[in-house]
């Protein structure tokens, strides 16, 4: 029931972004050259802007294990290229169903790349679609417990306890990434993403495996989650 609630708040979430793109389309009058001229004469640096992922923190309110944000900084390049730095935090304190073992973990994680604005020549539309590449790093340690294990060798009298904590890890992987930001008023704008998620390495303890990767997610060789931000065009 809570994933179902958290796909639903997110496709709410997508669905008002793209509702919001149609109401400006017809503005524009100039033809195709004169975009071109005007994006040949358009300054190189055109602002930057700071922003919070927001999806992550809403699934955890509603009772999701895992706790996920982060603040993304951006600068635009002439409208096309967008270089950026995303630095977040991921936390989880989870007990599984299927084999009562506990899993706690909470770090920072840092990912760098950049974007590219598919709609560059059209600076009249009030967003646009972009696709961008991210390079993910974090550095973590975690705990691990579960139930108390007998020892075969000793017939099963004696019983040892599961139990490690403070295990050093990190992990690095790669980001695909598709999006839409879109202006809502003045300097506010709000945008969604989806990301798929290519893990490259991550370090095993000596007696286990993280579970849950801070900025990357559950442990596994790729991932795929979708992300909502709320963003702010800085004045300068």
């Amino acid at each position: 029931m809570k994933k179902k609630i958290s796909r639903y708040i997110s496709l709410l979430l997508i669905l008002n972004s793209m509702l919001l793109l149609p109401s400006y389309a017809w503005g524009q009058k100039k033809s195709k050259e004169e975009l071109k001229a005007d994006y040949k004469a358009s300054p190189f640096y055109q602002g930057s802007s700071i922003g919070i992922e927001v999806a992550g923190l809403a699934n955890h309110l509603i009772g999701g294990d895992i706790l996920s944000s982060e603040i993304i900084l951006q600068s635009n390049l002439k409208n096309r290229f967008f270089p950026t730095v995303e630095i977040g935090y991921g936390e989880t304190d989870v007990i599984h169903d299927t084999n009562d073992m506990h899993y706690k973990t909470s770090a920072p994680f840092f990912r760098i790349g950049m974007d590219y604005n598919a709609f560059y020549l059209k600076p009249y539309l009030p967003g646009y679609l972009y696709a961008g590449l991210r390079y993910g790093m974090t550095s973590f340690t975690y705990d691990i417990n579960g139930p108390t294990m007998n020892d075969p060798n000793y017939g099963g009298v004696i019983q040892i306890p599961y139990e490690f904590k403070g295990n050093k890890s990190n992990a690095s992987w790669i980001e695909a990434v598709v999006g839409i930001k879109v202006k809502i008023y003045k300097g506010f704008c709000m945008g969604w993403a989806v990301r798929y998620k290519r893990r490259i390495n991550v370090a095993n303890a000596e007696n286990s495996e993280p579970w849950y990767i801070p900025g990357f997610g559950k442990n596994a060789s790729s991932s795929f989650n979708l992300t909502y931000n709320l963003i702010y065009n800085l004045p300068f």
